[in-house]
């Protein structure tokens, strides 16, 4: 008898966006993300206990869903927010409220350094250093036993205080990646990275050509994506349209779509994937009277 293998749920399945109620603080970006949610007919909700503009990093704090109705909840205290504590949402609060059946881990780490592929999981190396209770192969295992999927470990971007893998890398399909433009701004990080994740993947990769904009053109790989959508933050700039041409190129099936404004919350240090929770949730299909 064959075994179907069950992952964890991916981008490309889910069919419901949740963002902070604080990122109403970032006008016109807010809104130019709601009107293009609303017109490619994503199903839009804003998580409770979540007013302040403190908290709008939705990925980073909400949990990691596992198969459709289980959700993996894990310590979010990040070394980046050391002394600033305030910026650390009632993470525990917002599940319960949501009535989010969680998995816990005490494992501490970022919604936004994990980017799932199917049967495995890019990470950074940071997650060794922020549990350093724990042995190196003992967290790993426990990953992905959580996971059910193997573990592939990437060197952080040092520049990158975060150390987040979504604004480094992400799945295609299959066993391709999409690599951001290290080739444009640091070779040598992309020459590592290529290697590393050569071992696992197809490695493909967005490239510009220029160094104009390369403060802020990382941005783009920060895409959030649902089932049929790719939303791409716009940053104003002669990028914006080859970002989209290249992400289009790399995800055929794919509406690619340009939100306009989010230079606001680039600036601060994230794009669109940092500040949505994407899900596979029971959602009602959209009529025509909602179009």
């Amino acid at each position: 008898m064959k075994h179907t293998i069950t992952y964890m749920i991916s981008d490309k399945q889910t069919n419901a966006v949740y963002l902070a109620e604080g990122l109403q603080h970032y006008m016109p970006a807010f809104k130019r993300i709601l009107d293009e949610l609303d017109s490619a007919r994503v199903h839009l909700h804003t998580l409770p206990l979540t007013k302040s503009k403190k908290h709008i990093w939705a990925r980073d704090y909400m949990p990691i869903q596992l198969d459709k109705g289980r959700f993996l909840q894990y310590a979010y205290h990040p070394d980046y927010l050391y002394g600033f504590e305030d910026f650390i949402p009632d993470y525990k609060g917002i599940c319960k409220e949501m009535n989010l059946e969680c998995v816990t881990t005490d494992i501490i780490m970022d919604g936004g350094n994990v980017v799932k592929c199917g049967d495995k999981v890019i990470m950074t190396d940071k997650i060794i250093k922020e549990n350093p209770m724990r042995f190196y192969k003992d967290l790993l295992r426990e990953l992905e036993n959580h996971f059910q999927a193997q573990i592939v470990l990437i060197s952080r971007d040092r520049y990158d205080r975060y150390g987040h893998a979504d604004g480094m890398v992400r799945w295609i399909d299959g066993n391709r990646v999409l690599l951001n433009n290290y080739a444009d701004f640091d070779p040598k990080l992309g020459k590592e990275l290529r290697k590393e994740l050569s071992e696992h993947f197809t490695v493909e990769e967005l490239r510009y050509g220029t160094n104009k904009h390369l403060k802020i053109n990382w941005a783009y790989i920060n895409f959030l994506q649902t089932e049929k959508c790719i939303f791409v933050p716009g940053l104003g700039i002669e990028e914006d349209q080859m970002a989209v041409e290249q992400i289009q190129k790399f995800y055929p099936d794919y509406n690619v779509r340009l939100v306009r404004d989010c230079w606001d919350i680039i600036k601060d240090g994230g794009a669109l994937n940092c500040v949505s929770w994407n899900i596979l949730a029971d959602e009602p299909e959209w009529s025509p009277e909602e179009a």
